[in-house]
């Protein structure tokens, strides 16, 4: 049974924006901390910092020497089964840490060569080359450091979808930065017969860590190697081939200098370029989060159905009887449809002290399609929905409301949904000469213009998507 089932929430995956995990069992999935990166919000920069300090405070340690301190700091952690994320069969069971493989862990690091010499920055960069350090064990390790994150991100969950949270339990291991040691606390979370549960947002797990130590060594290290073998006088690898190319195979140079974390350690310190190369193509390159169609796969729920949630949106009758109604079927259809790119809703957002509210913000994961182009070229880390469950055309005085709304820090890019327009290439002409002074970028969207994009997304998925959207802002600009 998922989250969803034994909470009742009448949504599927899609319209969630947490993994619907199973309550018992785990789902074949891992959190990343490098696609923490690319929530650019405040919750996913408080992330990255905490992950950042334990390790960094960690490594300190290490080579310091300072064993007991290094190895306390590990064994506190605890096992996060409450995410139901991993390999575990039958009953979810996080292998998390413990004093016994928490002093495991630290025997690893504090033996690494990679880590006296400095050659690790980041947590996720120990699966490359630290025995005993998986991309699972990673995954937990960042899970407990971000545990009161997720609390945090889960009570943001419950209020969303309406899930009960249950007071006074127990929190788990908590990293607290100021004092550098963990911490305990009763907090609200919600709870099944099998225990507390921690919801991880999709847009950060996947089926491996974008770290992977065989790309690293066959793709990197061994071309390091390959171009010594070029360059050897001896050449005694190089074979020529009947059309006249000269190579070295792996197969040779792995013979020659065997594999595995050791020997990418011992090549790394001397071809330095090689992690190097990969860092940066690995900044270049994080993957975008999985999309509906693959966290389908991977967790075994169903695929989305764009029909039903478009026809929930229209199902809304116009007015202020049916304007809650129209709001969450608006969030629930636009977090299935600009999934992986749009995450994190929240609907009622107060700003300026209360005064004024917006209806519904996602962060900008700008992974792909429009919204990574509008992310890349305008101030977009946040996308605002606004929305106007009545017919004909919001007024001037309304359109300059929703503009005085606009920030550098919220993001300039709004889309308004409406339900139709009474003139729409003239409504198109106001949200351009709002464009135009540089106010705000509105693109209004009404119920034909939903439909068109439902159209899209079921028959050609994001590249459709993206054409529409980008003409409509086009017109905005150009």
């Amino acid at each position: 049974m998922r989250v969803s089932e034994y909470f009742d929430l009448g949504r599927t995956q899609p319209e969630l924006d947490f993994v619907d995990v199973d309550i018992y069992g785990d789902v074949p999935l891992f959190l990343d901390p490098r696609a923490i990166r690319l929530l650019e919000n405040d919750w996913g920069a408080a992330c990255v910092s905490l992950i950042q300090d334990f390790f960094t405070y960690l490594l300190t340690l290490i080579r310091a020497g300072n064993s007991v301190r290094a190895s306390r700091l590990l064994a506190s952690q605890g096992e996060p089964n409450e995410t139901h994320l991993g390999l575990s069969s039958g009953r979810a069971r996080g292998r998390g840490m413990g004093p016994e493989l928490g002093t495991k862990v630290h025997e690893a690091l504090a033996a690494s060569e990679a880590i006296k010499t400095g050659l690790l920055e980041d947590l996720e960069e120990t699966v490359l080359m630290v025995e005993n350090i998986s991309f699972d064990r990673v995954s937990d390790i960042a899970t407990n450091i971000m545990r009161g994150r997720l609390i945090q991100y889960t009570q943001d969950m419950a209020e969303e979808y309406s899930i009960p949270l249950t007071p006074d339990v127990d929190s788990g291991p908590v990293w607290e930065p100021t004092e550098r040691r963990w911490i305990r606390q009763y907090v609200q979370l919600p709870r099944t017969k099998y225990g507390k549960l921690l919801l991880v947002p999709k847009a950060i797990v996947r089926r491996k860590l974008n770290m992977d130590p065989g790309e690293y060594y066959n793709g990197y290290v061994l071309e390091e190697l390959r171009e010594f073998e070029f360059s050897n006088p001896a050449q005694e690898l190089v074979v020529l081939l009947k059309n006249g190319k000269m190579v070295v195979r792996s197969k040779d140079l792995i013979d020659k200098y065997g594999k595995g974390k050791r020997r990418a350690v011992e090549y790394t310190k001397q071809y330095p370029r090689a992690l190097e190369r990969y860092r940066a193509d690995k900044s270049r390159d994080i993957k975008p989060g999985l999309n509906n169609w693959e966290l389908a796969e991977a967790i075994g729920t169903p695929p989305p159905q764009y029909g039903s949630l478009l026809g929930a949106v229209l199902k809304a009758m116009p007015g202020k009887a049916d304007a809650d109604i129209f709001h969450r079927a608006v969030q629930y259809l636009f977090t299935a449809l600009f999934d992986p790119c749009l995450v994190y809703p929240h609907r009622e957002v107060k700003i300026h002290d209360g005064r004024k509210r917006i209806d519904i913000t996602f962060a900008n994961m700008q992974t792909e399609g429009f919204f990574k182009w509008v992310g890349a070229n305008y101030s977009a880390q946040h996308i605002i929905i606004e929305c106007k469950n009545y017919s004909g055309d919001p007024s001037n005085p309304e359109l300059d409301q929703l503009s005085g709304r606009f920030s550098p820090s919220r993001g300039k890019v709004w889309l308004l949904v409406c339900r139709n327009f009474d003139d729409k290439e003239r409504f198109i002409q106001r949200c351009r000469d709002t464009a135009m002074d540089q106010r705000s970028f509105i693109i209004p969207l009404d119920d034909d213009d939903l439909s068109a994009l439902v159209e899209a997304a079921i028959e050609g998925g994001d590249a459709p998507m993206y054409e529409i959207l980008k003409d409509r802002f086009d017109r905005l600009i150009l």
